[in-house]
């Protein structure tokens, strides 16, 4: 209530058409304590405010900077809302794990990459088509029409 008038409110499925969260993402973060309703609908159905719209905002913005849905929990309940002196170097450390997260996951795609930089280094003929693949020739479960 705002002023002796209820704020305009929203029902989960608005809220997702607003943001394009799906639904289930958004029941989630509500039952995690990432955001908040203001009750339910005489239908039952979960009511937010406009302050939602920027939860559902944030939480997507930190997802998309790698953090994990519980660090994104974990910086919410030690941080208290408004407190930016808190929130910083949380976050900073935060971003510092993702980054680290994301570091990893691009060597391994490198270390696969070169993987596959050598398989067709040494089978570049079969790939393509000019000899026989020898290598694949004794698979047992190749037909005998198809030799």
């Amino acid at each position: 209530m705002t002023s002796g008038t209820r704020t305009q409110l929203m029902t989960v499925g608005e809220l997702s058409r607003r943001t394009g969260v799906p639904i289930r993402a958004l029941r989630e973060y509500t039952d995690s304590g990432l955001i908040y309703t203001e009750g339910r609908s005489e239908s039952n159905y979960r009511l937010f405010t406009a302050d939602a719209l920027w939860c559902v905002q944030w939480i997507g913005q930190l997802r998309g900077l790698g953090l994990t849905l519980a660090e994104i929990r974990d910086l919410a309940r030690h941080c208290p809302q408004g407190n930016a002196e808190l929130i910083g170097p949380r976050l900073a450390d935060l971003l510092r794990t993702a980054r680290a997260r994301l570091d990893a996951r691009i060597a391994e795609l490198q270390r696969t990459r070169a993987r596959i930089d050598e398989f067709e280094a040494t089978h570049h003929a079969e790939l393509a088509g000019r000899t026989s693949a020898n290598g694949w020739t004794d698979d047992p479960r190749r037909c005998a029409d198809c030799a």
